[in-house]
């Protein structure tokens, strides 16, 4: 057995804080990835430049970089708002602080939704316009169509993609403990500088994240799995 010298509980708090961020924050870049690839693919010339606008500056700039802009910017953005509304009225006084936590959730979610955004547009190609078509002559409204039709297909294609990002998202949650979270990085390193045993501590944490990237690949398999049901697969 791995001797934690006392900090297991810490190491285990730090993971489940790892997990909850990463799910969070793939939820938000799946909500934002769907909205930016409808609007690429929209008739909407604003909503097709301001996609692409987007897409651009996000998978240009580095993540630590935007992870660090975001954090301070989206502070000072709600300090000034706050105080807006203290001098509207003079009766209102609002306050609020971004925790790391939030930050880190709002911040993967903004930077990887863009990239969910590529995968979900490539998706939505590549399902035939036939079966939509179809669809709408039966007269199913949108929203039915989007749900029982356009959707299911379209997460058999977005599936490779969708599971590349979330292992991304899943390592890039370390990044976030540089604004102060205490995810299971932060708690490794706290515990190599107090026992002076870095290395195992790192690798420890090393080790979490292979473990939370294997069961995220039996998931994967299942989802793509349960996609895939009525598709004939090709033989090479």
């Amino acid at each position: 057995m791995f001797n934690l010298a006392g900090y297991g509980p810490q190491i285990f708090a730090g993971t489940v804080t790892t997990v909850e961020l990463s799910v969070l924050s793939l939820i938000v870049s799946f909500v934002i990835g769907l909205i930016g690839a409808s609007a690429k693919l929209s008739r909407n010339r604003a909503a097709r430049g301001a996609a692409t606008l987007n897409t651009t500056i996000i998978r240009g700039v580095p993540d630590l970089v935007l992870m660090l802009l975001i954090f301070y910017s989206l502070q000072i953005w709600i300090n000034d708002f706050t105080d807006w509304l203290d001098n509207l009225q003079n009766s209102i006084d609002f306050e609020f602080n971004l925790d790391p936590f939030t930050s880190g959730v709002i911040t993967l979610g903004f930077i990887y939704g863009a990239y969910f955004t590529e995968t979900f547009r490539g998706a939505f190609i590549a399902v035939p316009k036939g079966q939509l078509e179809a669809a709408r002559a039966f007269g199913m409204k949108p929203f039915l169509v989007f749900r029982r039709v356009l959707f299911p297909q379209m997460m058999r294609y977005a599936l490779p993609g969708l599971g590349n990002n979330w292992q991304v998202i899943l390592k890039a949650t370390a990044l976030v403990s540089i604004i102060g979270l205490s995810d299971v990085v932060k708690a490794a390193q706290a515990a190599g500088e107090a026992t002076y045993r870095t290395f195992f501590f790192i690798c420890i944490a090393g080790a979490v994240y292979l473990m939370l990237t294997i069961i995220s690949n039996g998931v994967l398999l299942y989802l793509e799995r349960k996609y895939m049901i009525g598709v004939r697969k090709a033989v090479l």
